[in-house]
């Protein structure tokens, strides 16, 4: 995709990977920047993952309660994980709602793309909406993942994001479109 603005583009001149990991690729770039000058942009490369806003048929959504090791706390989220390499993102979708959830879902709705963290990553999350859920299986979690099943209805969640409670911005995203989807006007 080509930048709708070339006058803010910085070119990169230089790329080293810092450290490859299970989840992060760690980069440190020399650019030249729109001015002319030099400069170093450290940032994060990332597969991308896809978020989903589950609508049981009562109307609740389903969350997942997780440990977040990096913020030692546990966080109320919308189910989500990271794309395989080579994987479609539908695919990877229903992988994770199965996955996380233990549901499948009859019918499902691309909503769109968000960069949670533009500063330092590369980054995308890809939102669907799910509906028509069936119980299927329990949640069969990866390995050294742990987390808690539960549900709330749209306004409660948006309540929990007013509160504070829920801060995590893929869930924060995706409750807002959820209100658009899920209410009318989109």
């Amino acid at each position: 995709m080509e930048d709708e603005y070339p006058h803010l583009h910085e070119e990169t001149l230089e790329s080293t990977q810092i450290f490859s990991g299970k989840l992060l690729d760690l980069r440190r770039d020399r650019v030249l920047l729109p001015d002319g000058r030099e400069c170093v942009r450290e940032y994060v490369r990332h597969q991308g993952a896809v978020a989903i806003i589950a609508e049981l048929d009562d109307g609740q959504l389903l969350f997942v309660r997780q440990y977040r090791y990096p913020l030692s706390r546990s966080f109320l989220e919308l189910p989500a994980g990271k794309i395989d390499p080579g994987e479609d993102i539908l695919s990877t979708a229903c992988r994770e709602l199965l996955e996380e959830t233990g549901f499948r879902a009859a019918e499902w709705r691309y909503l769109g793309v968000m960069h949670p963290c533009v500063g330092y990553s590369d980054e995308r999350i890809e939102m669907f909406l799910a509906r028509g859920l069936q119980r299927e299986a329990d949640q069969n979690l990866d390995s050294g993942e742990f987390m808690d099943l539960l549900s709330l209805p749209l306004d409660e969640a948006l309540a929990a994001v007013c509160s504070g409670t829920i801060t995590d911005a893929k869930t924060i995203t995706g409750l807002f479109w959820a209100e658009k989807a899920l209410l009318g006007g989109w």
